[in-house]
């Protein structure tokens, strides 16, 4: 048995080794093919189609069982054996594969089985910019002394980038700085980044340095990765200790305890460590100073160690020395004053006081005193002062008198009291002073009158106000005191005659509160000014005046007033409107007034009642009415429409009134009945009939008196004279007006006068003159021709 399975093994040795010596020949005979394919591209990306480099057809390539051989790194490739096209089987990383290998080329075989055949193939995976520089400290720390000269380099650790080619490393930068720039320098590895000293470093102006480290790749666009360079400057002995003065002056009392503190010296350096630690010791000083002052090493202090006597010495010199922990050292002087004792105060005798004075008073004496001090030399000698913010001076006279006397005249209303100190103080060191302190009283004088809080006021009321309301102030203020400072409020007289003003407003005389004595109305005054005066009860008194506005807010309290049409006339107002009339046609215009002012006039109008809704329209702003549709002949002749005009005020207030349209097919039509009057205001105007019927029949037996009379005349002159009467025909004319402008609307009325000619057989109107009422014509816009041809239906002749 072993034998047999030795030979078996042997037998399968052998088929291998021929395998692969096919396998070998086929491959030195063939070409490499290469293909290429960028990193991080997904799965099933296409990289080539095979069957022209294979030399195969379709139909031939399934035959031949071809399939993907690779060897070492596994390459995750998909063939289609229908197409030829080869894919990736998942996605690529470059940096996995290959490293920092460049150019990154796996090799792979296209093995067909049918015949055996090879062909040896490459697929190069090129590379993207993927990757950020990295440093892998993202803080470097460097220690640099201050003695370092100009131009040393430092070497900083490189960034890495996984990236190869031009998306690797290309270059580094650096904070902009006053002490280092940066170099680059090529290596094996890469470039490598140095930093070169440029200027001297002071670690006493600057102890440490932060910059900035960028490291960019060369990749589009360029990928950049940080690091902080943290730069510490190590310090050196170059700086000798330094005194805040250079020499020290003190002045010590001769009474001085042992112990007492003298003076403290001190010094700085610059240094830090050993270098800046400073120790203080007497410098050439003789037996005596040691004796008599002691100095502290460490702080400088120096303390007295045995009692002062200015008979035996008045000026001590000491100089001290200040050592660092190098060496370096610098002195300094202490000049110490002995100083004689002062141990009495200065006197004052006080002679004459006056401490009530009036203001306005020119130098004036208040006070007169002497001083004295039992001391002699300069602790004898005495100065006398006082304050200098006050308005007095001191004036000295014989034999240490002094006077107090004022340097000015003095104002009770900028200062009524004033406390003044006077100082006598020797000349000792220290020096004794003795202070007294007198109250003088300033008394008031009436100089200065009453003044207003304004110039001018100005009251804002309310119309229809209640009488007696308090409308508002005035305030007056007088800087006087006492009587002097009692003011009364008056109103002054007005100049204008026709202000009503005692019946307007009244004034209280002790605070000024102003009232409006009678309801104001705005319509009849919207503003009045008048002067109100303040006068004091000083001796002479004094006034002033102010102005004050009194404006009258407007209310809504006038309801809307028509001017057109107009609603007291004895006939109802009728607008004729052709049956034939287009949509929109201007049948007229309601025209209102409101006595308000502002948002209270703004008025707007609006369709109330209607015989027929949707026939007419009213325009909410100007009041036209106008036909909302083409008429016909199924709508009715007569309609009565309301408008309700209204005002913007607050509650609003509205007015009400009726328009009578008549539908007609031309104006040429002789009879033109009435509309119907409605029964309310049919009852509410008979008494107006019945005065009309009245005089129309006075009026006729008036003229048919005297028609008798001329035709009397004539006949006796017999001379035949035609007979012209002004008469209505058959079926009366409307006596209201007739609008005869083609817009319908009376814009700008006329009234006719119609007659109509006896014994001429005709039936032809007479038009002699156009009578234009004045209140239309100022206050009512004058309407274009919209329907011309309607306007040509209606001539007279």
């Amino acid at each position: 048995m072993e034998t047999r399975e030795r030979k078996e093994l042997l037998l399968e040795q052998r088929q291998v080794l021929i395998f692969f010596v096919l396998l070998g020949m086929t491959l030195a005979g063939s070409e490499s093919r290469r293909y290429s394919v960028a990193e991080e591209m997904e799965s099933g990306f296409f990289v080539a189609n095979l069957l022209k480099d294979l030399g195969l057809e379709v139909d031939e390539l399934i035959v031949r069982g071809p399939r993907i051989v690779s060897k070492g790194k596994k390459l995750s490739l998909q063939f289609d054996r229908q197409t030829g096209d080869l894919f990736l089987n998942e996605k690529l990383d470059r940096e996995e594969l290959c490293g920092s290998t460049e150019p990154c080329v796996l090799p792979f075989q296209v093995l067909l089985e049918n015949p055996l055949q090879f062909f040896q193939a490459e697929l190069q995976i090129r590379d993207i910019n993927d990757h950020f520089p990295v440093f892998l400290d993202k803080e470097i720390f460097l220690k640099i002394s201050e003695s370092t000269t100009p131009g040393t380099t430092f070497l900083i650790e490189r960034a890495q980038d996984l990236d190869v080619g031009s998306n690797s490393l290309q270059n580094y930068t650096i904070s902009p700085n006053f002490y280092f720039h940066l170099t680059i320098q090529d290596s094996t590895d890469g470039i490598l980044p140095q930093l070169v000293l440029d200027k001297a470093l002071d670690r006493e102006e600057q102890p440490e340095l932060t910059l900035t480290l960028t490291a960019l790749d060369g990749g589009t666009p360029p990928r950049s990765g940080t690091a902080l360079v943290l730069i510490e400057i190590l310090d050196i002995n170059d700086n000798a200790p330094e005194f805040t003065k250079v020499l020290y002056e003190v002045r010590v009392p001769e009474n001085s305890p042992i112990g007492s503190h003298v003076a403290t010296v001190s010094a700085r350096d610059l240094d830090i460590g050993v270098y800046g630690q400073i120790s203080y010791a007497f410098f050439q000083a003789s037996e005596d100073i040691r004796k008599t002052f002691q100095i502290n090493a460490k702080s400088g202090e120096l303390l007295l160690t045995q009692k002062l006597d200015f008979e035996s010495v008045q000026i001590y010199t000491i100089n001290i020395q200040a050592t660092d922990g190098g060496g370096l050292s610098a002195s300094s002087v202490v000049l110490i004053q002995v100083i004689d004792l002062n141990d009495n105060s200065p006197e004052l005798t006080m002679s004459t006081l006056i401490n009530q004075i009036p203001e306005n008073l020119q130098e004036t004496i208040i006070a007169i005193f002497s001083v004295s001090d039992s001391d002699s030399g300069d602790n004898g000698r005495i100065v006398c002062s006082i304050p200098d913010d006050l308005p007095f001076f001191l004036k000295p006279s014989v034999e240490n008198f002094y006077t107090l006397v004022t340097n000015t005249a003095l104002d009770r209303e900028t200062r009524s009291e004033y406390n003044v100190t006077i100082t006598v103080s020797d000349m000792g060191t220290p020096r004794l002073k003795t202070e007294h302190s007198i109250i003088i009283l300033v008394s008031d004088v009436n100089d200065n009158a009453p003044a207003f809080s304004q110039k001018s006021y100005t009251l804002l009321v309310h119309e229809n106000n209640q009488p007696a309301l308090h409308i508002g102030s005035v305030n007056a203020t007088d800087r006087d005191s006492g009587t002097n400072a009692q003011i009364t409020y008056s109103l002054l007289p007005t100049q204008d005659l026709h202000l009503p003003l005692a019946s307007l407003v009244s004034i209280n005389a002790d605070n000024g509160q102003l009232f409006a004595l009678r309801a104001l109305d705005f319509e009849a005054l919207q503003a009045f000014e008048f002067r109100v005066g303040a006068t004091d009860q000083g001796s002479p008194a004094l006034s002033s005046q102010a102005l004050v506005r009194v404006v009258v807010l407007d209310d809504n309290d006038n309801s809307p007033f028509v001017l057109y049409p107009m609603q007291n006339a004895s006939a109802p107002c009728t607008e004729l409107v052709p049956r034939a009339a287009e949509q929109g046609y201007l049948v007229t215009k309601v025209v209102a007034v409101d006595g308000d002012s502002g948002q209270n006039a703004w008025l707007s109008y609006q369709l109330l009642k209607a015989t027929e809704p949707g026939l007419f329209g009213v325009w909410a702003h100007n009041g036209e009415v106008r036909t909302s549709r083409l008429l016909s002949e199924r709508d009715a002749a007569r309609h009565r429409l309301v408008v309700l005009v209204k005002d913007n005020g607050e509650p609003p207030l509205s007015a009400s009134v009726t328009l009578h349209v008549l539908l007609v097919d031309g104006f040429s039509q002789p009879y033109l009945p009435l509309p119907e009057v409605a029964p309310e205001r049919a009852q509410g105007d008979s008494l107006t009939v019945y005065l009309v019927i009245a005089l129309a029949s006075v009026s006729s037996l008036f003229l048919f008196s005297v028609l008798v009379f001329v035709i009397v005349r004539l006949c006796r002159r017999r001379r035949a004279v035609p007979l012209s009467v002004c008469s209505m025909p058959e079926g009366h004319f409307p006596g209201h007006l007739v609008d005869v402008s083609g817009r319908g609307t009376l814009s700008q009325s006329y009234q006719y006068e119609v007659c109509l000619m006896g014994g001429s057989g005709t039936s032809e109107f007479k038009v002699p003159k156009p009578i234009i009422p004045n209140f239309l014509a100022r206050g009512v816009e004058t309407g274009s021709d919209e329907n011309p041809s309607f306007r040509n239906n209606f001539e007279f002749s």
